[in-house]
Protein backbone atom coordinates (compact mmCIF):
# COMPACT_ATOMS: atom_id res chain seq x y z
CA UNK A 1 0.00 0.00 0.00
CA UNK A 2 1.46 3.29 -1.18
CA UNK A 3 1.58 6.19 1.45
CA UNK A 4 1.82 10.01 1.16
CA UNK A 5 3.24 12.28 3.72
CA UNK A 6 3.14 16.03 2.98
CA UNK A 7 4.76 18.97 4.70
CA UNK A 8 3.98 23.24 3.59
CA UNK A 9 5.63 25.99 3.69
CA UNK A 10 5.16 29.17 4.10
CA UNK A 11 7.63 31.93 2.62
CA UNK A 12 7.54 35.65 2.73
CA UNK A 13 9.77 38.11 0.67
CA UNK A 14 12.76 37.97 -1.35
CA UNK A 15 15.23 34.79 -1.16
CA UNK A 16 17.74 36.59 0.71
CA UNK A 17 15.82 38.77 2.85
CA UNK A 18 13.12 36.79 3.48
CA UNK A 19 11.74 34.22 6.05
CA UNK A 20 9.42 31.06 6.03
CA UNK A 21 7.95 27.45 8.17
CA UNK A 22 7.79 24.71 7.03
CA UNK A 23 5.54 22.58 8.92
CA UNK A 24 5.34 18.29 9.52
CA UNK A 25 1.49 18.40 8.06
CA UNK A 26 1.75 14.76 8.08
CA UNK A 27 2.87 13.79 11.76
CA UNK A 28 2.39 17.18 13.41
CA UNK A 29 4.76 17.16 15.10
CA UNK A 30 5.98 20.95 14.55
CA UNK A 31 6.74 23.92 12.46
CA UNK A 32 10.19 25.00 12.16
CA UNK A 33 11.51 28.62 10.95
CA UNK A 34 13.59 28.64 7.77
CA UNK A 35 15.64 31.25 5.75
CA UNK A 36 18.51 32.05 3.42
CA UNK A 37 21.01 32.48 6.44
CA UNK A 38 20.22 29.33 8.00
CA UNK A 39 20.97 27.54 4.80
CA UNK A 40 23.89 29.37 3.54
CA UNK A 41 25.83 30.45 6.76
CA UNK A 42 25.01 29.31 10.73
CA UNK A 43 21.72 27.66 11.51
CA UNK A 44 20.87 30.12 14.62
CA UNK A 45 18.52 28.02 15.68
CA UNK A 46 16.58 27.71 12.33
CA UNK A 47 16.56 24.85 10.25
CA UNK A 48 17.28 24.55 6.46
CA UNK A 49 16.05 22.12 3.37
CA UNK A 50 19.35 20.39 3.79
CA UNK A 51 19.08 19.76 7.70
CA UNK A 52 15.37 18.28 6.70
CA UNK A 53 17.38 16.04 3.94
CA UNK A 54 19.62 14.73 6.38
CA UNK A 55 17.01 13.53 8.57
CA UNK A 56 15.20 11.68 5.62
CA UNK A 57 18.43 10.34 4.54
CA UNK A 58 19.65 9.08 7.86
CA UNK A 59 16.27 7.48 9.06
CA UNK A 60 16.11 6.06 5.65
CA UNK A 61 19.15 4.65 5.43
CA UNK A 62 19.16 3.36 9.04
CA UNK A 63 15.86 1.38 8.29
CA UNK A 64 16.96 0.43 4.64
CA UNK A 65 20.18 -0.94 6.49
CA UNK A 66 18.51 -2.34 9.42
CA UNK A 67 15.88 -4.38 7.33
CA UNK A 68 18.64 -5.74 4.83
CA UNK A 69 20.76 -7.63 7.66
CA UNK A 70 17.63 -8.86 9.31
CA UNK A 71 16.71 -10.59 5.94
CA UNK A 72 19.88 -12.23 5.99
CA UNK A 73 19.06 -13.38 9.33
CA UNK A 74 21.14 -11.14 11.66
CA UNK A 75 19.62 -9.35 14.73
CA UNK A 76 20.84 -5.79 14.43
CA UNK A 77 20.75 -4.38 18.27
CA UNK A 78 21.58 -0.80 16.93
CA UNK A 79 22.61 1.67 13.94
CA UNK A 80 23.23 5.56 14.36
CA UNK A 81 23.65 6.85 11.22
CA UNK A 82 24.52 10.58 10.68
CA UNK A 83 24.28 12.27 7.19
CA UNK A 84 25.98 15.61 6.73
CA UNK A 85 24.36 17.06 3.50
CA UNK A 86 26.70 19.93 2.08
CA UNK A 87 25.21 22.99 0.60
CA UNK A 88 27.03 25.29 -2.15
CA UNK A 89 24.84 28.34 -2.54
CA UNK A 90 24.97 28.87 -6.66
CA UNK A 91 25.30 24.76 -7.17
CA UNK A 92 23.30 23.28 -4.96
CA UNK A 93 23.48 20.22 -2.54
CA UNK A 94 26.75 19.07 -4.19
CA UNK A 95 27.67 16.47 -1.56
CA UNK A 96 26.01 13.95 1.37
CA UNK A 97 28.31 11.92 3.76
CA UNK A 98 26.43 8.79 5.01
CA UNK A 99 28.23 7.54 8.40
CA UNK A 100 27.03 4.92 10.05
CA UNK A 101 27.96 2.55 13.10
CA UNK A 102 25.95 -0.75 14.08
CA UNK A 103 26.26 -3.63 16.32
CA UNK A 104 25.72 -7.08 14.77
CA UNK A 105 26.27 -10.17 16.21
CA UNK A 106 28.09 -12.41 14.27
CA UNK A 107 28.34 -10.43 11.61
CA UNK A 108 31.76 -10.12 9.86
CA UNK A 109 33.35 -6.92 8.74
CA UNK A 110 33.14 -8.19 4.61
CA UNK A 111 29.46 -8.55 5.25
CA UNK A 112 28.62 -5.42 6.87
CA UNK A 113 30.33 -3.35 4.74
CA UNK A 114 29.10 -5.73 2.18
CA UNK A 115 25.08 -4.56 3.71
CA UNK A 116 26.00 -1.15 4.56
CA UNK A 117 26.69 -0.47 0.63
CA UNK A 118 23.97 -2.19 -0.40
CA UNK A 119 21.87 -0.23 1.97
CA UNK A 120 23.51 3.02 0.79
CA UNK A 121 22.63 2.07 -2.97
CA UNK A 122 18.81 1.11 -2.29
CA UNK A 123 17.41 2.93 0.09
CA UNK A 124 14.14 4.84 -0.90
CA UNK A 125 15.98 8.25 -0.03
CA UNK A 126 19.39 7.98 -1.62
CA UNK A 127 17.49 6.68 -4.52
CA UNK A 128 15.46 9.79 -4.73
CA UNK A 129 18.80 11.70 -3.92
CA UNK A 130 20.81 10.42 -7.33
CA UNK A 131 21.26 13.67 -8.14
CA UNK A 132 24.03 14.12 -5.99
CA UNK A 133 27.04 13.35 -7.88
CA UNK A 134 29.40 12.64 -4.54
CA UNK A 135 27.25 10.38 -1.93
CA UNK A 136 29.70 9.21 0.19
CA UNK A 137 29.39 6.33 2.98
CA UNK A 138 31.93 5.28 6.29
CA UNK A 139 30.62 2.35 8.23
CA UNK A 140 31.75 0.79 11.02
CA UNK A 141 30.82 -2.20 13.05
CA UNK A 142 31.10 -2.01 17.00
Amino acid sequence: MATTRTATTHWEGSLLQGKGKVSLDSSKVGTYDINWPARAEQPNGVTSPEELIAAAHSACYSMAFSHGLAGQGYTVEDVDTRADVTFQPGEGITAIALTVKARVPGLSQEDFQAAAQDAKANCPVSQALKGVKNITLTAELV
